[in-house]
Formats: structure tokens, C-alpha cells, sequence
């Protein structure tokens, strides 16, 4: 989702070494040496950790090596580009290890904040890791120790305005990396740091006991200038905190034909939120200050049990029950005359709180899983599958109270404040059919798989223009909605391959391979309700669902090649994504066409691995693409069509100069790589 806001969680689990990240902000992975990235499709809960309802993307780390070892990595390129790494590890007797990174990652913009001076897409980043490990490498225990520390000072992204000012005229930059936002009070800051232990224990030939415990902490300050203009037409100062602690065990069994994993989870997460909402041009100094605080508390209880009916033929069944409980304590306050002290505004109360909130709710939920897979030889596989999936509801942490509609004349009741920020859990039924295979004596590798998945309730983050009650007189402000979608069916082909083109047609070593991706995915909203004029009213046919583009793939043709005493790499990949629609209301300013990126990269690696030096090239055609950006512009509630003046010109909603802002994926970049290894 464009909109991650404190207490609310992104459908797909972002894991490190099996830990859950609650709020991956900031968690810098270029420090650690990566194994293997794991992607797994569909709801996730019955195998470890939290249960996620889109999917989960796991990094696995390499374990330290038995040895010392001394591992120094830099890169320069365009843009200033100057990344440096140093990894050192080395065994303390036997069974024990110790290692460590440290990382400098800097890089002049892509642009300039022409108001404030600042460089605009900038990188100036700090990180550190440790770790410790005990045992494995063939002993019957395992206990490994992580911790990491990022500091991330790179100035803050300001977007570029795809409409000139409403009221002032100001125009479009010719630049999209440039920006003219003048906020840049706090200081853009961020610091984040966690510690983690996965420790096993093989209790018998058969039972292995595995203990994953982990912590996080992070904050951040941020300027965020929705506008992109000097004036403070709608700009947003903002602190956010986040917290988390989280304890899981597995016992796994392995004999025979059976293996089964049973689990327990747990996860104490707060994220905290305190903005400024100045609309200082609609009403001088005028802020909505929000302070946010949302707890999550989850319990879970999970297993899945494998069992081999015949050396071809499998079952799998498994299940989840969780408990979610999410308490929340929001305030909103109005001010006058400036922004609000927790900024060093200058502002004073304005009339009574829009909303101050206290309340709790608890959702629970049990989701199983089957698959049943057939291999007709070792080197093929079908399988089919099915699972549900479930998100806990929660309450929108930046929701307007006095906004709650109430049954009889005055202020609304505690009950119809709690009703009215309230968001109910999204739920999905998920169905997968597909083959892996090696084909031509493992020279080509398929998969191929069709899904279909039945989503209900489905969450939908957001921020509106709306107008709110101060004291006693209707004023345009910012509001937070979210909201439950009603129905939406996804279902969609995936296609990866790995294929060996040639071997040994020029040379003796040298190999030619293609690998790719294709996915289909037809996503639709089958009931999409709204409140319209005080009517509940279904606007599926308008909506579409927003970052998921129909069409999507990737192809990398390689060649490697011995040279002198090592080989020498050449890639090519080039990724493609069809239309895809920013938010759930399509829009034509703000919308991305179909686009593709081409990389390239010439890598030579010394024998043994002893050193390598490679030139990358990223974004090779300069193509710009939008990412993300924000939208606040008047609009017919029902089909989202811009409201437009007779000059045809979309008017503002909130503010008075409009808000359609965008951000840009990076343009082409061109640097050179080394490693050395001792």
C-alpha cells in the first residue's frame, strides 16, 4: 500500500533470519551477506512467525566461516556515488565465531530542493552489524546473536508538482528529481537498531527445538511537503516511533514417512505517530496536530504436518490460530497562529479536540492450509493448494471523531467515535495449482502456476480532503480514512524458468543461460462501498486496485567465460511492468504507463574468489517511471473523475495551490564495483 501508517500492516512479511519485521523501516540489508532471498506466494502462518495475508519475502544470511576471514567491498559511480564495506569474522576456538560489518553508503541527488538549497534523492547512511554464533557446522546445537545499527541523515525526498500552483501560477520544474518544498523543519533523521538470537537444539535423531527471539527500536523525523511549494499550502512536520518485541518457537519432527512442525508465536509492537497538518494559505496558521499511538499484541499457535503416502505422492495440512488485539490513543488538536509546540510551532489551542480517543479491540481468526503434491519422477512436481489468509482490523490512527455520523442531534457517543475510526479484519481465500520441473537433463528449469484468490473486507488505507466542525464553523482539513472494500477477486498465471543456452560453444568453461519471469494477474474489486452523501453506495466499476499492474516479467540473458585465470561475467536484464494505478481512484496526471528498465553488468572474479571488479549499469535508457506520491485535488465522489474550473484546470481540495506530487524511481546510474577477500 502507498499509505503505512502506525498500526497498520503491509499484506506481505518482510523477514530477516526468520525474525518479522514489524515496521522495516530503515533496515539497511546491503550490510549483511545474503544467501538466498526467499519468495513465497499467498497467505503465510502455518510454517513460522506472523501469519501475512499477501505473501512473505525472507533473507537468509550466510553463516560465518570456520576461518578468518576479511572481506572489503566499495563502489563509485555517477552521482557521487561512493559506497565502502568492511566484514571481518574469525573463530574463537572450536564451536565459537564472531563477526561484524560496517558500512558507509553515500551518494549525491538526483535533483535539488531549489528553495532550501538541499540535495534532493540524496544517500548518506551509517550501518553496523554484529553477530555471534555458537555451535552448528555438525554439532547438535546452534545459537547465533545478530545486532544492527543504522543512522540515515539523507536530506528528505521532496516530489515533483504535476500541475502548476492554482492560485499562484507557479509552474512544473523541467526537472522531476527537482523539488521547491520549503519545509525542512525537523531535520530529516532516522535511527533504527535491533537485536535478534535463533538459537536449535537437536533434542534426538527425530525432534529439533528451535527458540527466534527478536527486538527492534526506530525513529524518525520528517519534513514531508505535500505541496512541493515554498508556501506552507500543506505541510506535514512528523515524528514516528516504532517498537517491537517478538518470541517464537518451533519443534520439528522428522522420521519416516511423517514430518510436522508445531509452533507458538508472539509479537508486542507500538508504533507512534505526532504530525502537523499546516494549512496556513486556507486559514493563517492554521494546524491539525495528531498524536497516534497504536499497540499490537498478537498471540498465535500454528502447525503444519507433512506426510509421504508413497515416494510420489504427498499431503500437507496445517493451521493457525491467532489472537490480535490492537489498543490505540489518538488526539487531535486545531491550532491557531502556527504550528503546534511539539514542532516549536508558535500556534495556540483552537476550540476542543477533533478527536481524543481510547479504545481497544480484539480479533482472532483460525486459518488452515492444505496442499497435496504428486512427483512422478524426482525432477517433476504437481501440486495443488489451498489456504486462508487474515489481517487484524484496528482503528485509523489519523481519523477525524467529531466526523462520526450520530444517531440523534449533538456530538457523536464515545461508542459512535470507536465505531466510526474503526476498520473490521481483511480476510482471503487463496487456490494454487502448479508444476516445477527440470527438463532436458536439467538444462531447462520450470515453474508455472495459476491462482485464484477471494479477498473480503479488504483494508484500504487512506488520506481525503474533509471538512471538519472548529469551533462551530465547517473547515477544510485533512482526514485519515480507511476503509473495508467489500469484495475482490485476484487470480493470474506465473511463469519462471532458468534455461542453459549452450556450453562450451567458443571456449572450454564458458556457459550461456536465460532466466525470466512472467506474471498475469486480473485483479478487480467486486464491491467497493463508500459513503456518499450520506448514502452507502457500491463503486467497484470505478476502482481499481492500486500497485498491481496486469502484466509484469523479466528476462537476463548471462554469459561467462574463463579469462586468464578466473571467468568473466556479462548480463543483461531487462524488467517490464504494464499500467499501474497509483491509488484505488484512477487518475491521469498520477497513474504510470507501461514501462521497462534495462540493467547491464560486466563482472571479472579472480580464482578462488580472491577479488572481483564490475561495471553496472542501471536504468540504462534513463526512463522515468512514477513510484508513489500524494493526491489532493476535488473530485465526483462516486466515479473519482477531477472536478475541473472552466479553464480546465483540476481544483484543489485541500490547500489552495492542488496537491498532485510525484516520485520518481531512479534514473540511470553507471558505477564500478570491487571486492577483495582474505
Amino acid at each position: 500500500q502507498q499509505d503505512p501508517v502506525s498500526g497498520f500492516e503491509q499484506g506481505v512479511g518482510i523477514y530477516l533470519d526468520d525474525v518479522y519485521l514489524n515496521r522495516p523501516q530503515a533496515a539497511v540489508l546491503d550490510i549483511y551477506d545474503v544467501e538466498r532471498i526467499e519468495v513465497l506466494r499467498g497467505p503465510q502462518g502455518t510454517l513460522y512467525g506472523r501469519n501475512t495475508i499477501g505473501g512473505a519475502v525472507k533473507y537468509v544470511t550466510r553463516l560465518l566461516p570456520q576461518e578468518f576471514s576479511v572481506r572489503l567491498k566499495g563502489t563509485i559511480g555517477t552521482y557521487d556515488q561512493a559506497d565502502g564495506i568492511v566484514t571481518v569474522s574469525a573463530p574463537i576456538g572450536s564451536v565459537l565465531r564472531v563477526g561484524g560489518s560496517v558500512a558507509r553508503l553515500s551518494r549525491g541527488g538526483f535533483g535539488d530542493n531549489l528553495t532550501t538549497g538541499e540535495e534532493n534523492y540524496n544517500k548518506d547512511v551509517w550501518a553496523a552489524r554484529g553477530t555471534i554464533e555458537l555451535g552448528d557446522y555438525g554439532e547438535p546445537y546452534s545459537i547465533r546473536i545478530n545486532g544492527d545499527y543504522t543512522k540515515d541523515e539523507s536530506s528528505a525526498r521532496g516530489g515533483h508538482r504535476l500541475i502548476p500552483g492554482y492560485i499562484s501560477g507557479t509552474p512544473m520544474l523541467d526537472d522531476v528529481y527537482d523539488t521547491r518544498g520549503g519545509l525542512s523543519d525537523p531535520v530529516q533523521d532516522v535511527e533504527a537498531y535491533g537485536l535478534s538470537m535463533n538459537a536449535s537444539v537437536d533434542l534426538s535423531d527425530a525432534v529439533t527445538l528451535r527458540s527466534i527471539t527478536g527486538w527492534r527500536k526506530d525513529g524518525s523525523a520528517s519534513p514531508i511537503d505535500f505541496d512541493a511549494l515554498p508556501a506552507v499550502d500543506l505541510d506535514v512536520p512528523a515524528y514516528y516511533r516504532n517498537e517491537q518485541f517478538s518470541q517464537e518457537l518451533q519443534l520439528l519432527y522428522e522420521a519416516g514417512p511423517l514430518s510436522a512442525l508445531v509452533g507458538a508465536y508472539y509479537l508486542d509492537a507500538s508504533a507512534d505517530t505526532q504530525f502537523d497538518t499546516r494549512l496556513f494559505t486556507t486559514l493563517a496558521g492554521f494546524t491539525a496536530f495528531t498524536e497516534a499511538n497504536v499497540d499490537t499484541e498478537t498471540y498465535a499457535v500454528f502447525a503444519d504436518l507433512t506426510y509421504d503416502f508413497t515416494e510420489q505422492l504427498s499431503l500437507s495440512v496445517g493451521g493457525r490460530y491467532t489472537w490480535d488485539e490492537r489498543q490505540a490513543d489518538i488526539l487531535r488538536q486545531n491550532y491557531l497562529g502556527g504550528g503546534s509546540p511539539v514542532f516549536g510551532g508558535a500556534g495556540t489551542p483552537f476550540g476542543a479536540p477533533s478527536t481524543d480517543f481510547e479504545g481497544s479491540a480484539k480479533f482472532e481468526k483460525f486459518t488452515p492450509r492444505v496442499s497435496l503434491s504428486y512427483q512422478p519422477t524426482p525432477d517433476h512436481n504437481l501440486y495443488a493448494s489451498y489456504s486462508q489468509g487474515f489481517k487484524g482490523g484496528g482503528f485509523d490512527p489519523r481519523g477525524v471523531g467529531t466526523n462520526a455520523p450520530a444517531a440523534t442531534p449533538g456530538s457523536p457517543t464515545d461508542a459512535e467515535v470507536a465505531d466510526y475510526l474503526s476498520f473490521e479484519p481483511e480476510s482471503v481465500d487463496s487456490y494454487e495449482v502448479g508444476y516445477k520441473g527440470n527438463l532436458l537433463d536439467g538444462a531447462l528449469y520450470l515453474a508455472i502456476a495459476g491462482f485464484y484468490m477471494d479477498y473480503t473486507d479488504v483494508q484500504i488505507p487512506g488520506s481525503v480532503a474533509c471538512t471538519t466542525i472548529v469551533n462551530g464553523q465547517p473547515t477544510q482539513t485533512f482526514c485519515g480514512v480507511i476503509s473495508n472494500a467489500g469484495k475482490a477477486e485476484f487470480k493470474g498465471i506465473e511463469l519462471e524458468t532458468n534455461a542453459r543456452l549452450a556450453r562450451d560453444f567458443l571456449t572450454s568453461g564458458d556457459r550461456l543461460s536465460f532466466s525470466g519471469s512472467l506474471g498475469y494477474i486480473d485483479a478487480d474489486y467486486q464491491e467497493y462501498v463508500t459513503n456518499i452523501g450520506g448514502v452507502p453506495t457500491d463503486v467497484a466499476e470505478y476502482r481499481e486496485v492500486q500497485n498491481t499492474p496486469k502484466w509484469s516479467g523479466s528476462a537476463t540473458l548471462a554469459y561467462t567465460t574463463p579469462a586468464g585465470e578466473g571467468d568473466l561475467y556479462l548480463g543483461s536484464t531487462l524488467s517490464y511492468k504494464s499500467k499501474t494505478y497509483q491509488f484505488e481512484i484512477p487518475n491521469a496526471y498520477f497513474d504510470q504507463d507501461a514501462y521497462a528498465l534495462w540493467d547491464a553488468s560486466i563482472v571479472y572474479t579472480a580464482p578462488d574468489d580472491r577479488w572481483s571488479i564490475g561495471l553496472h549499469g542501471k536504468n540504462l535508457t534513463d526512463k522515468q517511471y512514477k513510484t508513489s506520491g500524494y493526491t489532493f485535488m476535488a473530485a465526483d465522489a462516486r466515479t473519482g473523475a477531477l472536478l475541473l474550473d472552466g479553464q480546465g484546470r483540476p481544483f484543489p481540495a485541500l490547500g489552495t495551490e492542488g496537491v498532485l506530487t510525484a516520485f520518481y524511481g531512479n534514473p540511470r546510474q553507471v558505477f564500478l564495483t570491487g571486492t577483495i577477500r582474505f
